[in-house]
């Protein structure tokens, strides 16, 4: 009996599922990426400018990592103006390494920014090719198998306005109810 249940459930999503059905396309954006010359380059010369910064960083903190050290070894000579003179050049030098670190790498960094400025004008080149096949072949929904995203739809396969005008249409009631009283 079970197993007939199940039989016949899966009839009954297959025919259903036929009848309702949509062509659904997958793309790998990465890969058509990785295809692409004008990316490579770009993102060459992305990483060469994180690695010249990331070089910057490194030499600020060794710079930061002697003076603290020579500091601490001085500390106990020093006396007066001459103390707080370095102390304050050793924090200057901390609040810089993480000043610079925040305004590079951060999350709305420089790093962020021109990746973002790099993978744009690639990422339209492939909206504008994905929209253009996908009308070609009949394609409903695209999808991209690199990040699991829809990014492709058919006007007549979104259901959002239906749904919120369903949504919509059982509130008004509840507010005329709200402002009657």
């Amino acid at each position: 009996m079970k197993n007939l249940r199940i039989v016949l459930s899966f009839v009954l999503f297959l025919l259903f599922g036929l009848s309702n059905a949509q062509k659904v396309g997958v793309v790998d954006t990465e890969y058509i990426l990785n295809k692409m010359p004008q990316y490579k380059e770009a993102e060459a010369r992305l990483n060469a400018q994180i690695d010249t910064w990331q070089s910057e960083l490194q030499n600020l903190q060794s710079e930061y990592e002697r003076k603290r050290s020579a500091f601490e070894s001085e500390k106990v000579l020093l006396i007066g103006d001459q103390l707080k003179l370095r102390e304050k050049e050793v924090m200057d030098l901390e609040k810089n390494i993480k000043t610079t670190t925040s305004l590079r790498f951060g999350a709305t960094g420089e790093i962020k920014k021109l990746r973002t400025n790099l993978v744009q004008p690639f990422q339209d080149q492939i909206w504008e090719a994905i929209k253009t096949m996908s009308e070609k072949n009949g394609l409903a929904i695209v999808l991209d198998k690199t990040s699991n995203n829809v990014i492709f739809l058919q006007k007549r396969s979104d259901y959002s306005d239906k749904v919120l005008a369903i949504l919509l249409k059982d509130a008004e009631p509840k507010e005329k109810g709200k402002t009657k009283k």
